[in-house]
């Protein structure tokens, strides 16, 4: 489902909501009263892979061409962004943020990833409208920024599955405790556009979704349970034509089709960061109910604080919760041309099954502080794809066997500023 991350360009709610803040802003005594505060942060990493028969990448939807395209690739972490926030009075307020990253066209954008108002109604509650970054995983609001994420990436297996990173609507929040630990009940409305390939666009609507965060001390929790209409025109050609084979191939198409489905997200995560050292884990489920996959990924991270360095370990691990290949239609019977065809469909049809990644990563890196606002990282990765997927590979080659294992070097600075 990582297809569905890095929208485009903000339109509709998103800058309205904004615009309409800001002008009221302008207006007299609301212009006197704001202050702002305009902060940047960016990524520069050099990535290698052992893999020369396919590239490896954060998000199929932002590719890198570490492995087979290039033996050093700067774009699969590589990101820059601003943002803009803005206080109006006490209750009002306002954050714009944009990123320049590379997109799935193979060149590097600006995407307007948050664009909303926000409204403190009560101590306890708040309310936003605009473009808002989804609370689905633990680093989710601030996974962009590299310099707050204690590795040099998010792990992959996880974070490359996001069916979206943000959408256009409305949440509300709301603070509340039970004895001594703090909880916030969040839940969100709203819409997205979704980028499945270069070629097609689906529409995530009625996304719907409830996050209860809970702290205790050093211990942060997380659970969050959403869902959303995905709705993707122009795909139709396989699945009209294993219509076309009667009630074998309907079965199919009505298994596989991505034409308009429900995407359902589960997930859950722990943080326990006492000063000196951190565990991490999380653990999430992405069902499309279509070819588009319905994946499990988990991963438990912990890491040792000495001064301004921090070393850690990782292992992460992604299932697919479905066969990475079908028999498809019956050829037995069939004359020998409809047989032909009917073997195309099911070689397209297998082709996308193993597509859906099942991988494993273990990963050991180091965070080095050299001043306040700039951390280097260095991070290996020992990456097996298994069960006839190519993983989270793209731009694979023929040869490719699943089942090896490669490795992966990445050497990166944060910056905020």
């Amino acid at each position: 489902m990582a297809f569905m991350s890095n929208l485009p360009a903000a339109r509709g709610v998103a800058p309205r909501a904004v615009a309409l803040c800001l002008l009221a802003w302008l207006q007299g005594d609301a212009r006197a009263q704001a202050t702002w505060n305009v902060t940047g942060f960016g990524t520069v990493a050099a990535v290698h892979a052992t893999q020369d028969l396919g590239d490896y990448t954060v998000n199929p939807n932002s590719p890198g061409q570490a492995g087979y395209s290039k033996a050093w690739a700067f774009d699969v972490d590589s990101r820059a962004g601003a943002q803009l926030n803005v206080r109006f009075d006490k209750r009002w307020s306002a954050v714009v943020q944009a990123t320049q990253e590379k997109s799935i066209e193979n060149s590097y954008k600006t995407y307007l990833t948050w664009a909303n108002v926000k409204f403190q109604a009560t101590p306890e509650l708040s309310l936003r409208a605009g473009r808002i970054a989804l609370p689905l995983f633990l680093s989710a609001d601030y996974r962009k920024v590299g310099y707050a994420l204690p590795w040099l990436r998010a792990p992959v297996e996880l974070y490359s599955l996001m069916p979206i990173t943000n959408s256009d609507g409305v949440d509300a929040s709301y603070r509340w405790h039970t004895g001594q630990i703090k909880h916030e009940t969040t839940v969100f409305l709203g819409r997205a556009t979704a980028r499945l390939n270069t070629e097609l666009t689906g529409k995530a609507r009625n996304i719907v979704g409830v996050t209860e965060s809970a702290t205790a001390g050093a211990l942060t929790m997380r659970v969050t349970a959403a869902q959303a209409l995905l709705v993707v025109p122009g795909a139709q050609s396989l699945f009209d034509g294993l219509r076309a084979f009667g009630p074998p191939g309907e079965a199919l198409a009505a298994r596989y089709d991505i034409a308009k489905r429900h995407v359902r997200v589960f997930s859950a995560g722990f943080n326990y960061d006492p000063g000196d050292w951190f565990v991490i884990g999380e653990s999430g489920r992405i069902n499309t109910g279509s070819i588009l996959g319905d994946q499990t990924a988990s991963y438990l991270s912990a890491g040792r604080r000495f001064g301004n360095l921090a070393p850690y370990v990782t292992y992460a691990r992604l299932v697919a919760n479905l066969a990475a290949q079908t028999a498809g239609l019956p050829l037995d019977g069939l004359p020998p041309e409809a047989a032909a065809v009917a073997g195309v469909l099911n070689d397209a049809l297998n082709e996308q099954l193993r597509q859906i990644g099942v991988q494993d990563t273990a990963s050991i890196g180091v965070r080095w502080d050299v001043a306040r606002s700039i951390a280097i990282k260095a991070q290996l990765d020992r990456v097996k794809p298994r069960g006839g997927s190519i993983g989270t590979l793209i731009n694979v080659q023929p040869g490719f066997r699943s089942g090896q294992a490669f490795n992966v070097i990445s050497l990166g600075m944060d910056v905020i500023f």
